[in-house]
Formats: C-alpha cells, sequence, structure tokens
C-alpha cells in the first residue's frame, strides 16, 4: 500500500517552483517597426526618423505636399522639406 501511495505521488505533476516569464505587451505600430527607419529633413526644419512609407497628400489649397508616416516621435504624419 505504501508503495502505491508513493507511486501515485510521484506520477503527480510538479507545480513549477520559477515563475513565467510575463507575456509581451501589445506593441504600438511606431514599436511594431524598430527596425528599417530612415532619417527624414522635416518641413518645421527638424530631423526625424520615421519607420512608414513617404505618401503625397493634398494640401488644403489643392497644392501636393510630401510626408512621412509612422515617425518615432509618436506623430502619424510630418511634412518633408522639398
Amino acid at each position: 500500500m505504501k508503495a502505491l501511495t508513493l507511486a501515485l505521488l510521484l506520477s503527480l505533476p510538479v507545480p513549477q517552483l520559477v515563475p513565467q516569464k510575463p507575456m509581451r505587451q501589445p506593441s504600438t505600430p511606431t514599436s511594431k517597426h524598430a527596425k528599417g527607419g530612415r532619417w527624414y529633413f522635416a518641413a518645421s526644419g527638424h530631423a526625424v526618423y520615421c519607420y512608414g512609407p513617404v505618401m503625397t497628400v493634398p494640401r488644403a489649397n489643392g497644392d501636393l505636399q510630401r510626408v512621412a508616416t509612422f515617425c518615432r516621435d509618436g506623430s502619424a504624419v510630418v511634412p518633408l522639406k522639398d
């Protein structure tokens, strides 16, 4: 009977003594593209590092403007200097 009890105790799963690593938090669009960005010269005169594509969008007066997308500073769109 003691042997059967010992065998049953040894066959039970042992809880992990080491805590598991916490799950990773969902990433934001900016941090998702941590590699592959590029520096651009913004219309404001500053350099900006952006991960998304450069696009051409219409201005309010109908002219076209080049913008960089998904920049490191959290901006979704940054007008570029031509």
